[in-house]
């Protein structure tokens, strides 16, 4: 199985359980999400430890082994991105499973479990071309302060949604056109959608251009910015007019 399979399949066994635990666990509210973090993170933990036994992995649920600074091959894994829209029975979240190769990312895949949907690196999908004005993919809860001036200045729409790799994926899908994040998110988080959305042939880079970087000390992502090459050059363009 190639390391682009194994992030499908795990993505999708994970989403799985998810939401067999959320129609039927006995549990709601935080501690559903709780539950789910944890259920998902036991399965992907014990896949990854038996399926590729001398990687590492950084996960958002498990203490961080800095061994893993030392190692080529690292899993990026979120067991549940979203894991309030996941408590609040939303559709948007998801689950992350990435692999970075010195220190750049090379296969993942994001699953959407509510639509049924995973999208991988191994069978990336034609991504419809930019509407106008664009659509701006953003958090629902914590919208990026440069997104409001960006629309501004652009004349684009933000559109709210949760989880990163939603975000991602509405991209994909045509729902949005350009997904732009600023302010902390760890590399479990923008690891499995810039994998995907790479893959895709999207433009994934910091708000500065700059390629996305992982297996950091800090595993830290602090911006990111993804769309198609048609846009890139005038979003970022407005993006260092804007700061």
């Amino acid at each position: 199985m190639t390391d682009a399979e194994l992030a499908r399949r795990l993505a999708i066994e994970a989403g799985q359980l998810l939401m067999a635990l959320r129609q039927n666990g006995p549990v709601d509210g935080k501690a559903l999400g709780d539950a789910g973090d944890r259920a998902s993170n036991a399965l992907l933990m014990a896949a990854l430890r038996r399926e590729r036994p001398d990687d590492a992995i950084l996960s958002e649920e498990e203490a961080d082994d800095r061994s893993r600074l030392s190692a080529r091959r690292v899993w990026l894994v979120d067991p549940l991105d979203g894991t309030r829209e996941y408590a609040e029975r939303r559709d948007d979240w998801a689950v992350h499973v990435a692999l970075s190769i010195d220190g750049r990312i090379a296969d993942g895949a994001v699953a959407q479990p509510a639509l049924g949907q995973c999208f991988c690196t191994a069978h990336p999908p034609i991504v419809p071309p930019p509407q106008q004005p664009l659509r701006i993919a953003v958090s629902r809860s914590r919208p990026a302060a440069i997104a409001s001036a960006l629309a501004a200045a652009t004349g684009a729409v933000l559109v709210p949604m949760g989880s990163a790799g939603v975000k991602t994926l509405a991209v994909l899908r045509g729902e949005a056109d350009v997904y732009l994040h600023q302010g902390d998110m760890h590399e479990w988080d923008s690891g499995a959608p810039a994998a995907v959305a790479q893959a895709a042939g999207l433009m994934v880079s910091h708000l500065d251009g700059r390629p996305l970087a992982f297996n950091q000390a800090r595993p830290i992502t602090p911006d990111v910015l993804m769309c198609l090459p048609d846009v890139q050059a005038e979003l970022l363009a407005a993006v260092a007019r804007l700061s």
